[in-house]
């Protein structure tokens, strides 16, 4: 029996530096840490085929620009867009730094409003639509799609699943529920068009414990969704898992029928100092390597192709299914909540 076909959908959020450590900077981010995406030679050597999900600082930065072209043009590296609504233009008065950014209290028209500007930002640089989104912090919510679909978007990787809602004493929404959604490509439909959704590829340590929990009181269940991912899931984020780690998890994976392998990490990552736990040259040198033996492992479990999330999106979109999300899931979106849109169908940005 032959090795099954694999599609591996690695990115990269290019952002600004400092922002593991709770702190969210509003106004003059620092985008250094872009110059370290040369970093990743060895792996492009290899045929990684990255998707940069960039902020506006980065879009905006000539530095960065010149380090993004070049990947792009001798790499087939794919920009794309990655939404900090924190320090994404227009910003409202306030402090300059900033403790938490729950985006559910984000609305449709200031969404609309900081969406346009990155795209506008991604087209002034690339001459062309940015097609790609990931939204920061993985915090996408319900009602957050149409407007995606609105401004010509149509491949989003904002998505964790196994991920579950978390809301603080206030009832201010932390973090979206994205519990239940599926953990391979599937399609959102809205009146604005159908976005391709590349979820974060993750997988239970226990086949049966996403069932487990369902059986348990309400309250119990949520609390134990809103930690699932610290203690019961293993996800395709490298930085954080060693290689036997990074592995076990592909194999399981792939065992359950997964053919798209989404991983990502942070320009920031590639910086010695840029996050608390990459201290030095050392440390990021010793995670390439890791991802150099990662990469290498992976063609003797399937036949590998390296793609950029629009490749994917042009590939493998027509074949993926259209699930309809339970009521107050953040994964997709009902078709009541995709209907009308505020503002029409933009053609600006195609």
């Amino acid at each position: 029996m032959g090795r099954p076909p694999l599609w591996l959908a690695a990115s990269l959020d290019v952002e600004e530096e400092g922002l593991f450590g709770g702190r969210y900077v509003c106004r003059a981010p620092s985008v250094r840490n872009t110059a370290s995406l040369s970093r990743l030679a060895p792996l492009l050597e290899r045929g990684l085929r990255p998707t940069f999900f960039c902020t506006h600082c980065v879009l905006t930065d000539k530095a960065s620009q010149t380090v993004l072209a070049r990947l792009r043009d001798r790499h087939g590296a794919e920009i794309a867009a990655h939404l900090h609504f924190w320090n994404t233009p227009p910003l409202a008065d306030g402090p300059d730094v900033l403790t938490r950014v729950p985006a559910a209290a984000l609305g449709q028209e200031a969404f609309r409003a900081k969406l346009q500007c990155l795209l506008a930002a991604g087209k002034t640089f690339q001459g062309e639509a940015l097609r790609s989104f990931r939204m920061g912090r993985w915090d996408l919510h319900r009602h957050h799609w149409p407007v995606l679909a609105e401004q010509g978007l149509t491949c989003d990787a904002s998505v964790r699943p196994l991920h579950g809602s978390l809301t603080d004493a206030e009832g201010l929404r932390l973090r979206p529920d994205h519990f239940a959604a599926p953990c391979t490509p599937y399609i959102v439909r809205t009146a604005c068009g159908e976005i391709l959704e590349v979820p974060l590829s993750v997988t239970p340590l226990l086949k049966s414990l996403p069932a487990t929990l369902e059986r348990l009181p309400r309250s119990l269940r949520q609390t134990a969704e809103a930690s699932l991912f610290r203690w019961g899931v293993l996800s395709l984020l490298p930085v954080e898992h060693p290689l036997p780690l990074m592995q076990y998890m592909t194999r399981r994976f792939v065992a359950a029928g997964g053919r798209v392998l989404s991983l990502a990490w942070h320009s920031s990552e590639m910086m010695p100092g840029g996050a608390p736990h990459m201290p030095d040259a050392a440390h990021v040198e010793r995670f390439l390597k890791k991802m150099e033996r990662y990469i290498d492992w992976l063609s003797t479990v399937g036949e590998l192709r390296s793609v950029t999330m629009q490749e994917l999106c042009r590939e493998l979109r027509h074949a993926c299914p259209a699930p309809l999300p339970p009521a107050t899931a953040d994964w997709s979106t009902l078709p009541s909540e995709s209907l009308p849109v505020a503002t029409p169908c933009s053609q600006e940005f195609a």
